[in-house]
């Protein structure tokens, strides 16, 4: 396993239907490394946003999808995304308050 620091953690925000429903009850989404383990994101995010407090990490890991050009056969990348709830008391994540 390679040695992650923390702004190498998370790829992105994931900005989608569900996943800014979900803002309301304190969840946030992101794209993240596949390597990164639920402890390792929880420390980036409240390292990447000053305030946040996490409460609990969910991850889900995507399998690439099988793709064909003609007789070449190919897979798209393998993802991982991971849901973080935050506290009562945490500061909101301030890169989805315009969206």
């Amino acid at each position: 396993m390679a040695n992650l620091k923390y702004y190498d953690v998370i790829l992105s925000p994931v900005v989608s239907e569900s996943s800014m429903s979900a803002m309301a009850a304190g969840k946030y989404t992101f794209l993240v490394q596949p390597d990164a383990t639920k402890t390792q994101i929880k420390e980036a995010v409240e390292k990447m946003f000053p305030g946040t407090k996490v409460e609990s990490v969910n991850t889900m890991n995507k399998d690439g999808k099988t793709k064909r050009r003609g007789y070449t056969f190919g897979k798209t990348v393998a993802t991982k995304k991971a849901i973080v709830t935050l506290t009562k008391d945490s500061k909101q994540i301030e890169i989805y308050s315009g969206l």
